[in-house]
């Protein structure tokens, strides 16, 4: 039950095209290889409450009564998203009204996520790396550097002009509460919601550089910039439209290639255009940084107070902790949404 959708671009998200695509026979061999690496158990069914809202098979993407989640579909990343998926599903009251959005830009998995979760309601939408390749500059981590990691940037014109609001989900979490109350998160007048830490070095974000730059640093005047994680996002696709987010946040890459701003990935120009303008919601939605730092990735412990969602960002990803046997403590929370087909979990 899936599509398969094509993004194509240059510099601006009015050049943007989005063309259905049939695979060419040479792009499907490349997948096939490549998925050759993995095989995952198929998933339990799930059914929806007897409250929810009846939808059928055929449901189509429009449907106001879905609710709508975009992940990506790497090849390293693979074992995670497949976990998240699943642990979503798992905890939803109303899993049938899931739809799914995978961005890709190198493989073609739809089929092992259909043969994993047969029942999903889920689109792939093809990624150009050239689309942001250009932009990109080297990160404290290579994992950073990824394209596919900036897809987020380009939802709003990736997805069908009828999808409205989106969850913008890391392939290294796992929720653990229904994905319904998150989607329920009011944005006010904002174009993104995500929970917020103010009390956190915001400066170090950026290099002395920016800092000692007026034209720069001036961009936060008359903000009250905080630090928020692009792992858990609500966004109003809507609001991003109208207001051309996406020339925004590359319009700092571009400074970012010529002037060495920052440091790490693409959490900096999300940093520049939102912070200080983002609808906060509860911490409870993002108890990030569970993988360690970006460098060591030791073991971390959760943060005080209650929790929907686990997320190891960070370097240490649960998955390859457990397959090399040193897991941390908790890991063990990640493990029993693993689906992959080899593990003991």
């Amino acid at each position: 039950m899936f599509g398969i959708t094509r993004f194509s671009g240059f510099f601006s998200a009015a050049m943007f095209v989005i063309v259905l695509i049939i695979l060419s026979p040479s792009f499907q061999s490349e997948a096939i290889r490549s998925s050759h690496r993995f095989s995952f158990r198929k998933a339990l069914p799930f059914r929806n409450a007897h409250e929810c809202a009846w939808v059928s098979a055929q449901t189509k993407v429009c449907d106001p009564s879905l609710v709508h989640v975009a992940i990506t579909l790497d090849v390293e990343y693979l074992r995670g998203s497949i976990a998240a998926v699943h642990s979503i599903l798992r905890h939803a009251l109303c899993p049938e009204n899931v739809f799914f959005h995978f961005l890709v830009s190198d493989t073609n998995l739809q089929a092992l996520v259909d043969s994993t979760f047969p029942h999903l309601k889920f689109n792939v939408y093809y990624f150009d790396p050239n689309t942001v390749s250009h932009l990109i500059s080297s990160s404290v981590r290579q994992a950073l550097e990824q394209p596919l990691n900036y897809a987020r940037n380009y939802l709003a014109d990736l997805l069908e002009s009828c999808v409205e609001r989106v969850i913008y989900l890391d392939s290294d979490l796992v929720m653990v509460d229904d994905v319904a109350k998150l989607w329920s998160a009011s944005l006010g007048s904002r174009a993104i919601g995500a929970p917020e830490y103010c009390h956190a070095n915001f400066t170090k974000y950026f290099t002395a550089g920016f800092w000692s730059e007026p034209s720069l640093a001036g961009t936060f005047a008359q903000r009250r910039a905080c630090y928020f994680n692009t792992g858990v996002m609500v966004m109003d696709l809507v609001k991003w439209r109208k207001e051309g987010y996406t020339r925004k946040i590359e319009r700092w890459m571009e400074i970012q290639k010529s002037d060495r701003i920052y440091e790490l990935g693409s959490l900096p120009p999300f940093l520049l255009v939102f912070a200080g303008h983002v609808a906060p919601i509860e911490h409870r939605w993002n108890q990030h940084g569970l993988g360690g730092d970006n460098v060591k990735g030791s073991c971390r412990g959760l943060h005080p107070g209650p929790v929907s969602l686990l997320h190891w960002s960070g370097s240490g990803k649960p998955w390859l902790r457990l397959h090399s046997k040193r897991p941390c403590p908790l890991d063990s929370l990640w493990a029993p949404f693993d689906l992959y087909a080899q593990s003991p979990f």
